[in-house]
């Protein structure tokens, strides 16, 4: 289980370091018992499926992410959530979108 408030923590380092490999050093350290991707938001595929990202900033996006089986898979569900995708946004791509979620706070599933 991955708690909203964990998320918002996770989230505002994000905001203030930036995201990086560093970045992702440093949350991995602090949140043992956390998996951290890191990856473009253009690679998080689209449709059936999909899972909708629990945090959205300027710059990234959070995916929850569940591990328990083989295969890991993305989900809604904070839950069964056993790590996180920290998604970077393109700031060149047409589709960085600003919206109404683009606040900056977790949203609830």
């Amino acid at each position: 289980m991955i708690a909203t408030e964990t998320v918002d923590r996770i989230a505002l380092v994000v905001q203030r370091a930036g995201l990086s490999e560093q970045t992702l050093s440093a949350l991995r350290e602090s949140f043992r018992g956390v998996h951290f991707t890191h990856c473009m938001d253009e690679d998080i595929g689209e449709g059936v499926g999909a899972a909708d990202p629990v945090h959205v900033s300027p710059g990234f996006k959070i995916y929850l992410v569940d591990g328990r089986s083989h295969c890991m898979r993305l989900t809604a569900d904070p839950e069964s959530a056993t790590g996180l995708v920290l998604a970077e946004l393109d700031p060149e791509a047409s589709s960085y979108p600003l919206s109404d979620t683009d606040t900056g706070r977790s949203q609830t599933a």
